[in-house]
């Protein structure tokens, strides 16, 4: 019965990566995905010629050459940077915070005006021992910056007030004084040319792929097809909620064909404002510098996890992190069970940190 050498269960980039590189050893895969499209949450879907991302922006940023230059085998990338600009009461400020943000704010001009406006709002607001979000995020920036841009947009993407999330959400706000928009400090960063759908279709080239498979609904059938099995989806539903659900945050998506040629001139504007129920619109064709006379928005709206719906965000509160250390604990007994990917290991990754990721399990699995 065992025709592969793998089961893939996920099409995302940790499951195509790992695929590829099993293959590249001489080893047997067969990729299957519940979604009826490979890829994974960096799927494109191609709306009239725009690249429309179908589960929220994707942008490539890394340091690390070495897996910068792993996804170059596979597609060029433009020089998209990503600038977003953010809502807030009717007024738009740049992102991350920087001198054009404390500018739109306060009319200041030189980074000392800005940093003494900062300090002092920390030392009047600011706590010692911040013990939720609120107090952390007073303590690092100031009442102006968080009640402006923070506050209402996070109490939104995380469905409780502020002052019931914990601290630790925010370790750290950026702040810049100077004038760059950059949202990252990552040395590498664009988009792919012609969309996401070129790594996952290069990855799993000459790979047996099929989609509409729910490994869990058919799990017998499906593991007697190989002598390994690499999962890639819920580590507590892989395991029948053994030690209770992990929390998520879920995200829908609504997008939107426009018949005009530039709707909001960027392509991510945040919404701050508690009373907009989305957080963010898209407008996709900015992301590879389009031409056409139309163009895709898209309006993505935070909502509670069900076991129905895509997880997106871990919640990382010290409740899941005990749950999850046991079904991590359950997870190292098993022999041919391969576990990765952000929802395997509950944790939140960028993409760059997935390859990093599957590159460092295939490593391990294949190369004992």
């Amino acid at each position: 019965m065992q025709k592969y050498d793998y089961l893939i269960v996920g099409a995302g980039l940790f499951g195509s990566v790992f695929a590829h590189e099993a293959t590249k050893k001489g080893k047997t895969c067969l990729v299957i995905d519940r979604r009826s499209h490979l890829g994974g949450n960096v799927y494109c879907e191609n709306v009239d010629g725009i690249n429309v991302h179908k589960y929220g922006a994707h942008i490539f940023h890394t340091n690390d050459k070495d897996i910068w230059d792993y996804v170059n085998q596979f597609v060029t990338f433009n020089n998209y940077i990503n600038s977003p600009l953010s809502l807030s009461k009717g007024k738009l400020y740049n992102l991350p915070f920087n001198m054009n943000t404390f500018h739109q704010l306060w009319g200041v001009k030189t980074p000392s005006e800005a940093k003494q406006i900062i300090e002092e709002q920390i030392k009047t607001h600011g706590v010692k021992n911040p013990k939720n979000l609120e107090e952390q995020a007073l303590s690092l920036i100031g009442k102006d910056i968080y009640e402006t841009l923070i506050k209402e947009y996070t109490e939104k993407q995380w469905g409780k007030k502020a002052t019931e999330l914990p601290a630790f959400i925010i370790k750290r706000l950026p702040v810049r004084y100077t004038f760059d928009n950059n949202y990252f400090n990552d040395r590498y960063q664009g988009i792919p040319n012609g969309g996401y759908n070129k790594i996952t279709e290069s990855l799993l080239e000459g790979i047996e792929t099929r989609t509409g498979v729910d490994f869990l609904k058919n799990r017998n059938e499906l593991e007697a097809l190989a002598k390994k099995v690499v999962y890639t989806g819920n580590i507590d539903e892989y395991y029948d909620y053994k030690f209770g659900k992990l929390e998520y945050r879920s995200l829908r998506f609504e997008h939107e064909v426009l018949d005009m040629d530039n709707y909001q001139a960027n392509a991510v504007v945040n919404y701050n404002d508690a009373d907009v129920p989305y957080t963010r619109i898209l407008e996709h064709k900015h992301f590879e510098f389009g031409k056409q006379k139309h163009t895709v928005v898209t309006k993505e709206y935070p909502e509670t996890w069900t076991p129905n719906k895509e997880a997106y965000y871990p919640v990382n509160n010290d409740e899941n992190q005990q749950k999850y250390k046991k079904y991590k604990q359950l997870s190292l007994t098993e022999s041919n069970v391969i576990f990765g990917g952000r929802l395997a290991e509950y944790r939140y990754y960028d993409m760059h940190q997935v390859i990093g990721s599957a590159l460092a399990k295939t490593r391990q699995e294949l190369n004992p």
